[in-house]
């Protein structure tokens, strides 16, 4: 995949901007989409300068697919959703279509002083009441509810474990899951036979304890969350991957053998 892209990354991230995604319509063409939600760490533009979200480099590895990038830096799944982003995309999908879901950098946090991104803990229906008064649900009823309305209109949905921060950071690699990879699986299975995960924290967290400290924590330029285009590649290659170990059927549109992307299957 670094292959088919090495000469790509500088352009694409001199022209990425974090912005939102236009009005959509829904499509009519045989061509499907998948569409992309998530945070900055997927967004077109990544966190700034220097960095570009993995979203951006997903299309290189597909073929007989457009890929749309709704992703927006800042977001969480109740952000997400609270905007109405996730109703939007479900408004246009058609049978065919892809979602792919990754949250979870911006959903932690305490709701005692509440930014409007943290979710309320929990792996089900439990809820949480903030000083203002507004009831905030968990990231798995967030997700769940996003997931059965787009499925509701033909569309397939991938739940993503969100991407590591910098596990290298110390100079040892080191990664444990956080609790929303926990909680994806928990989506998946209330959404049904048209929901499917893939452990792409893990993916990454495999590939980058494999290409070690030096190589990785230059991956982090700004901070150690987002990811430059060089890691960005690496990071959407591992999603890749993971996609074609669990012969997902979105391994169709896939140019890429399973053989050809590093890393080992989980």
């Amino acid at each position: 995949m670094k292959q088919l892209i090495a000469g790509l990354g500088a352009a694409l991230a001199a022209v990425a901007s974090a912005a939102p995604a236009g009005n959509h319509e829904r499509a009519t063409a045989s061509t499907p989409k998948v569409y992309l939600a998530g945070d900055s760490t997927m967004a077109r533009g990544g966190g700034g300068a220097q960095t570009q979200g993995w979203g951006e480099y997903l299309a290189y590895s597909l073929q007989g697919i457009t890929v749309v990038n709704d992703a927006i830096a800042g977001r969480s799944a109740r952000s997400y959703y609270n905007e109405s982003r996730f109703t939007k995309i479900a408004d246009v999908v058609t049978t065919g279509d892809y979602v792919i879901i990754e949250f979870g950098h911006n959903d932690g946090g305490s709701l005692a002083v509440d930014n409007g991104r943290s979710d309320c803990v929990g792996s089900g229906s439990e809820t949480c009441t903030t000083a203002a008064g507004l009831i905030v649900q968990t990231y798995v009823t967030y997700l769940t509810n996003a997931a059965k309305a787009i499925i509701a209109n033909g569309a397939n949905v991938i739940i993503s474990s969100p991407t590591p921060n910098d596990i290298c950071e110390s100079g040892t690699c080191t990664y444990s899951p956080s609790r929303f990879t926990g909680y994806c699986k928990i989506v998946v299975q209330n959404a049904g036979p048209k929901a499917s995960f893939v452990d792409h924290g893990q993916y990454v967290a495999n590939e980058f304890a494999k290409l070690g400290a030096d190589i990785v924590n230059g991956y982090y330029p700004i901070d150690h969350t987002h990811t430059s285009p060089a890691g960005a590649n690496v990071v959407a290659a591992q999603f890749v991957k993971g996609v074609l170990c669990a012969n997902d059927s979105f391994a169709t549109y896939v140019k890429n053998t399973t053989a050809s992307i590093d890393g080992t299957c989980l």
